[in-house]
């Protein structure tokens, strides 16, 4: 039996689950300069210091009993969706993207699922049609394919997780599952004393969420390909560069629709239980 202090355990537990998901998110941020062959030193030292800022970022916040900025921390499995959401996104990209530098037969099986993915998507004013607006003209072929596999998969992946995410919330009636759900730990920007009726603010937030969701994919292109004209583009023929692009080119929206769903379901909850109040209120006065 333990005979420390309970809240000496409390500390020691926070300190190991802060510091697990500090290193999943700096082997996240390190993984493509892994897996990729011809890092050059100086990319490595610059992906090191981005995961040692990352995982310090997450230890810290997850460490701290007071909420910063981490919405949903305390409402499983939100973030985790979000992270492995993200995780499949960088891996499934990088090994198309090595299929290019160093092929292998588990690159080779990414490459033909994203390509024919890309393929199957590719129509006019598709998401990925749209994606091969930032190759710039005169590009080789193979990298408008590489493009092309890396959007087709990168967008399954969006479109799996968003309805994963919807299925996971009816079935397993999320967040209640874990308890009453803290609006302040959750929620630690939303301030629910300004601003008018919560509700409305909940719902209104979660509308515009799934407006900026479902647009980002096609304006994100646009933007690109706007800001080249001014300034030097991104180079979509270095590796790593393709792959954080399309993964925040899907993630981002994604990561907002999901964001949307669960403000709405959380405007759910209070307006039930609102109704609930009030019904209890109509029979206390019957009474």
């Amino acid at each position: 039996m333990d005979a420390r202090p309970k809240g000496q355990r409390n500390v020691f537990n926070r300190a190991i689950s802060a510091g697990v998901r500090a290193l999943l998110v700096a082997g996240l941020l390190a993984l493509p300069s892994f897996m990729l062959p011809n890092v050059s030193s100086d990319t490595s030292q610059l992906v090191a210091l981005l995961a040692l800022v990352g995982g310090v970022l997450t230890f810290l916040e997850y460490f701290s009993t007071m909420p910063s900025f981490v919405e949903f921390r305390s409402a499983a499995p939100f973030n985790r969706i979000r992270f492995l959401t993200m995780f499949c996104m960088v891996y499934a990209l990088t090994q198309i993207t090595r299929e290019f530098q160093m092929p292998t037969a588990m690159s080779g099986s990414f490459y033909y699922v994203g390509s024919s993915i890309g393929e199957a998507m590719d129509f006019p004013f598709s998401p990925v049609r749209l994606a091969l607006l930032a190759v710039p003209e005169g590009a080789p072929l193979p990298l408008f394919e590489v493009v092309k596999a890396t959007a087709g998969m990168a967008y399954v992946i969006s479109l799996a997780s968003i309805a994963f995410f919807i299925v996971f919330i009816r079935i397993m009636r999320w967040p209640l599952r874990n308890g009453a759900f803290n609006v302040w730990i959750n929620l630690p920007l939303f301030d629910p004393t300004t601003g008018g009726d919560v509700l409305y603010r909940l719902k209104r937030d979660s509308n515009l969420n799934f407006a900026l969701g479902f647009l980002l994919p096609f304006l994100i292109p646009a933007i690109f390909e706007a800001t080249a004209q001014v300034l030097e583009p991104m180079p979509l023929s270095d590796p790593q560069t393709l792959v954080w692009m399309m993964t925040a080119w899907a993630f981002l929206p994604a990561s907002l629709i999901m964001r949307g769903v669960a403000l709405m379901r959380v405007a759910e909850l209070i307006e039930e239980k609102r109704r609930r109040a009030y019904a209890q209120s109509d029979v206390l006065q019957a009474a």
